[in-house]
């Protein structure tokens, strides 16, 4: 499995012409849990950000994600139906993890997939604090079937919190 932060940061290159378009900003993940694409540093003050949807990604390697070609890239539109990772007006990153009966198992700090470009998110990482991640290390939990993104928390099933 791989984690969404291992992507940010990394180049993103054109195999057609192995010119470097950008840079991974963020992922965007879609309401029910599936990823829709990666969004890329903005190359101008005040430009808008492009946007690669995910199944026109050719590959995720460790050092640079590679597309086909640059046709691909599209500028981001402000109603896109999806929260992003890290950054932005809506982010998952930092939210707490509640269950529906109230008990909050932690903070979001990552999701995985499939390495082979799986879209749907395969678990979450959730954190209890700096401390506790240095002592126990980060919980790891199987991504729920059921899971609400909101505007100020992610909501789970009752059973995770058994």
């Amino acid at each position: 499995m791989q984690r969404a932060h291992d992507i940010i940061g990394l180049p993103v290159i054109s195999i057609d012409t192995g010119k470097r378009v950008g840079t991974v900003k963020d992922v965007l993940i879609t309401f029910d849990w599936t990823l829709m694409g990666i969004l890329l540093d903005p190359k101008r003050w005040f430009a808008s950000p492009r946007l690669i949807a995910w199944e026109h990604l050719v590959s995720l390697g460790p050092d640079a994600v590679t597309i086909a070609d640059e046709d691909v890239l599209q500028n981001m539109d402000e109603h896109v139906d999806a929260a992003s990772l890290a950054s932005g007006e809506h982010k998952l990153k930092g939210l707490p993890v509640i269950t529906v009966n109230g008990r909050q198992l932690g903070f979001l700090e990552d999701v995985y997939f499939e390495e082979k470009l799986g879209r749907k998110i395969e678990g979450l990482e959730i954190s209890d604090g700096f401390i506790s991640d240095l002592k126990e290390g980060r919980k790891r939990l199987p991504a729920p079937d059921e899971a609400t993104i909101g505007d100020d928390a992610v909501i789970v099933p009752a059973s995770w919190s058994e």
